[in-house]
């Protein structure tokens, strides 16, 4: 058995020594979040690592919608996941069109559009929230659905395109030129080539537009107002609105909130780094 040398174990080491703050940086809100989730309203600012007595009647509260901010809470958990599985969609057949006729179809002015895409992300999100707000109020899709829906699309598409266009790149022209030589259309080349040799970059990004429409808080709460059309983000901010607020619910809530999130993504990790950064290296 080879022991591992001087070099190696010092590199274990601070790998060690960046890792641990990180992760304890990153688990110990996630930690506190589920403390107040358990603990009852008069403890929840105790300040203790567990609280005397522990109770899910918080959960028992948000799953029977027993208080005022969450009655409509089961209403505005599906807006929240119908839109973020809109935007997936919609994402990923933009994307996927647009790769596709850029990369392998290599269409005329290709390589301008994938570059002006890239370069609306110059310009912060929160930059293009009141022109967003003033396009959709135009088109009367205020307090709609679609208005959220378009506008995450618009926010997702330009980085899809370009992960999936790196991603088309490596893919063997021959393929392509093998498939025309036994008769095939675009269309069957698209469908039959070109999306099962892509599934690993289609499924990264599918969850990369999910989770940030999942997410998202200032489109949400500038595009939607009625209680019964906002998303969870947006009625989780409605519980800061009271003089004094239910923040054991507030983050019963918002565990609850967080789950589907995690379970999407340890569902789909080993697709979330080799998808993303295909075609970052030539080969």
């Amino acid at each position: 058995m080879k022991l591992p040398s001087l070099r190696e174990v010092a590199t274990e080491a601070r790998l060690l020594l960046i890792g641990i703050p990180v992760f304890l940086w990153t688990m110990i809100p996630i930690y506190h979040m589920f403390l107040f989730a358990i603990s009852p309203k008069e403890d929840a600012f105790s300040g203790k690592l567990w609280p005397d007595h522990p109770t899910l009647h918080n959960f028992e509260i948000v799953f029977k919608q027993q208080h005022y901010f969450l009655r409509d809470f089961y209403i505005q958990f599906w807006n929240s996941t119908l839109i973020a599985a809109a935007v997936g969609v919609l994402t990923l057949f933009v994307a996927t069109a647009a790769a596709f006729s850029i990369s392998r179809l290599k269409v005329p002015g290709g390589r301008m559009v994938l570059n002006l895409a890239l370069f609306t992300y110059f310009i912060p999100a929160a930059f293009l929230a009141v022109p967003m707000y003033r396009t959709m109020g135009n088109y009367g899709l205020l307090n709609n659905h679609w208005a959220l829906i378009l506008a995450m699309v618009t926010i997702a598409s330009p980085y899809a395109i370009w992960v999936l266009k790196q991603a088309s790149d490596k893919l063997p022209v021959e393929l392509d030129e093998a498939a025309v030589m036994d008769g095939a259309t675009t269309l069957q080349i698209f469908r039959l080539v070109y999306l099962p040799l892509m599934m690993p970059s289609l499924v990264a990004i599918g969850t990369y537009a999910v989770l940030l429409a999942w997410n998202e808080y200032l489109y949400a709460f500038l595009l939607l107002s009625n209680d019964r059309e906002i998303t969870l983000p947006v009625a989780l901010g409605n519980f800061l609105a009271a003089d004094d607020s239910p923040w054991e619910l507030l983050m019963t809530t918002g565990f609850i909130y967080a789950l589907p999130p995690a379970a999407v993504y340890y569902a789909f990790r080993r697709y979330m780094v080799g998808g993303l950064t295909a075609g970052a290296v030539k080969s």
